[in-house]
């Protein structure tokens, strides 16, 4: 099996890049899938992982691991304070606000319907029209945002931007089929959800750490059909 990208090392910690489409580990979700990210990492690295947050199968980018309980411990803890910096990158549908939080309580996905609070930022980065009809207009928009999840609620940036009607693109659970089906005839067949940058305090050090995952060909593939120049790294 091909080996994950790593994006940061040390010996108690990992951040890699998972490609889209690969599942994190198994799961009632699974359905059959035999290859697990966690797996691999387990064989690439040769050691015990404690995997310390999740991405769904379709999200690419940074995933965060530890090599030992207690450091998984400690980075958990992190996670849930403000002090840990996620920052995702979405394709949506229509121009949203420059900046605008989405609170809508969600539930914890199948079999786990008790709602909880769920909070996520954006950010509007660029936006782009493509000469394709749609919804009674002549045009289409499409905007690219940043997402930062303050909760980590089950497919949290899916269903937030499906409650304020800017559905993700490529989603094919919580998305609108018809701008699905424009991107795929622009040969872009993913979910175009990136989870582009973690940043934290080493949890031993103390140390300022920062892992950035690059683009994979598809996502880059959005960016030239939208006209957006593709970022240095």
């Amino acid at each position: 099996m091909p080996e994950l990208g790593v994006l940061y090392r040390d010996d108690v910690l990992a951040v890699v890049d998972k490609p889209a489409g690969l599942m994190v580990h198994d799961s009632a979700l699974a359905r059959g899938e035999t290859d697990f990210a966690a797996d691999r990492l387990r064989e690439q690295f040769g050691r015990p992982i404690f995997l310390v947050h999740r991405l769904d199968r379709a999200t690419s980018g940074c995933l965060l691991l530890a090599f030992d309980r207690d450091t998984a411990s400690a980075l958990g803890k992190t996670l849930m304070s403000h002090a840990f910096e996620k920052d995702y990158w979405a394709i949506c549908r229509g121009w949203p606000d420059e900046a605008f939080t989405v609170d809508h309580d969600l539930d914890g996905g199948p079999g786990k319907p008790l709602k909880k609070p769920a909070v996520t930022h954006f950010t509007r980065l660029a936006t782009a029209e493509l000469a394709q009809p749609s919804s009674g207009f002549e045009t289409s928009r499409y905007a690219l945002l940043l997402a930062q999840p303050q909760t980590g609620r089950f497919r949290q940036i899916r269903r937030h931007l499906k409650h304020v009607s800017h559905h993700l693109i490529g989603d094919t659970s919580h998305g609108d089929g018809r701008h699905n089906r424009t991107f795929r005839m622009l040969g872009v067949h993913r979910m175009l959800l990136h989870a582009r940058r973690l940043a934290f305090a080493h949890p031993h050090t103390g140390v300022a750490v920062e892992a950035i995952a690059p683009l994979d060909a598809e996502f880059e593939r959005a960016f030239d059909r939208l006209g957006w120049p593709r970022p240095a790294a």
